[in-house]
Formats: structure tokens, C-alpha cells, sequence
């Protein structure tokens, strides 16, 4: 994400930001409100990465791939699969699980690697487009407000394209490609990161200015 925090740089200013106070020098960087957004957004971050891993081994019924699914409790327990009867799961992305099928939770793992680092990117893409002002809606600053950020978003993409679909590089980093399926359910992960920091984001319009951090207009200086 190192090209769209670069990009961020040139964020046009908020629409009212001449209606703000100026800070204060002894005002905090960041208030009590905005760390709290900040602690929603990356617990948020943290559930998709790791419940997209989950759903693949548990729900992932439509798969185009049609693995083999396993009850939550076995996931969690996997390291004891040797012991289980009958456990034989299907040969996915070129491996096959015949000769050891506990082996499906280590070097089968690839796809849901995949899965939960991919999320991880298009996550931080939208993040930072969150990111363009800290309470105006999206509606109101749209992405292309700063074009150098959507042309960042999208070479940080592309980048993650090329590690994907090079049979090469994809090896090197221990990932494979994703199916149309596996997009939609990328997409589904990330997107509510969206959503939640927009409802955050009008909560925080809403609430007084001493909550969220900003000064009222008629406040006494000091």
C-alpha cells in the first residue's frame, strides 16, 4: 500500500474545512473518536481476512472447485486429523492429498492463503479511498476527487494481478490464481469496510465537536 499512502498526500481539502476552527496546538493528532474508528476499521479488517480462510474450508458450498469442506471444529482441530476415518479430500490447484491427506491443511491451505491475502489488499484499496476525508461521505468526495489515488489503487492492483496469474511469481509467493467465484467472494469481504466506516462517519457528524475532537466555532481560545 506504500504507492496509494503516498498518493493520499494530495487529497484535496474537505468541503468544510473553512467552516472548522483552527487545531489548537495542545489538541491531540488523533481524538478519542477517531481511535475508536480506527479500532472498528481494523477489527473489521481482521474478521474478513481470517473469516474468509474459514468460510472456504467450512461454507464455500458453490466453489467452482468443489473442495472438500470441513466442520469448523475439525478446522481448529486439523492437527489431529491423522486419527480421523475416512477423511479423504479431493486433489485441488494441482496437488493431490491421496498419499497424506493432512497435507490438505498445510500445502492445501494455498487457495485460502490466497483468499485472505487478497481481501487483505482490496481492503487497504478501499481503506484508503475511506481515507480521501475524515467525515465526509464518499458521495460527497468521490475517488476520482483525487486521481492519483485511484491511479495507485489500481497499480497496487494490477501488481497483485501479475503475482497471481504468473505461474512464476505466484510460486515464489506461495499463492494461485483466483477463479470468477473466488471474486465474488473477495468482494463480499471487503466491500462492508465501506459501509462501516460511512455509518462511522456520519456518527461522527453528528456527534458534538468536544466527542470527536473538533472545536466548536465559538469556542474560547485560549
Amino acid at each position: 500500500d506504500g504507492l496509494p499512502a503516498t498518493a493520499l498526500g494530495f487529497n484535496p481539502p474537505d468541503l468544510n474545512v473553512m467552516q472548522k476552527p483552527p487545531r489548537r496546538k495542545e489538541d491531540s493528532l488523533i481524538s478519542g473518536w477517531v481511535f475508536f474508528r480506527y479500532m472498528v476499521i481494523g477489527m473489521y479488517v481482521g474478521i474478513a481476512t481470517v473469516g474468509v480462510f474459514v468460510y472456504w474450508y467450512v461454507y464455500d458450498v458453490d466453489s467452482e472447485d468443489r473442495h472438500t469442506l470441513v466442520p469448523f471444529n475439525d478446522l481448529i482441530s486439523w492437527g489431529s486429523c491423522k486419527s480421523w476415518e475416512g477423511f479423504r479430500p479431493r486433489d485441488i490447484v494441482g496437488r493431490s492429498f491421496a498419499k497424506d491427506p493432512c497435507s490438505y491443511f498445510t500445502a492445501g491451505k494455498v487457495k485460502a492463503s490466497t483468499l485472505s491475502l487478497t481481501v487483505l489488499v482490496v481492503i487497504e484499496m478501499l481503506n484508503a479511498f475511506n481515507a480521501l476525508s475524515e467525515d465526509g461521505s464518499l458521495i460527497q468526495m468521490p475517488p476520482w476527487t483525487n486521481p492519483w489515488l485511484v491511479l495507485a489503487c489500481l497499480g497496487s492492483v494490477l501488481v497483485h494481478f501479475l503475482v497471481l496469474y504468473t505461474p512464476f511469481l505466484a510460486h515464489i509467493f506461495a499463492v494461485c490464481p483466483l477463479d470468477w467465484h473466488d471474486w465474488v467472494l473477495v468482494m463480499s469481504f471487503s466491500l462492508p469496510v465501506i459501509l462501516i466506516d460511512e455509518v462511522l462517519k456520519f456518527f461522527g457528524r453528528c456527534l458534538p465537536s468536544r466527542q470527536t475532537g473538533r472545536r466548536s466555532r465559538f469556542s474560547k481560545t485560549d
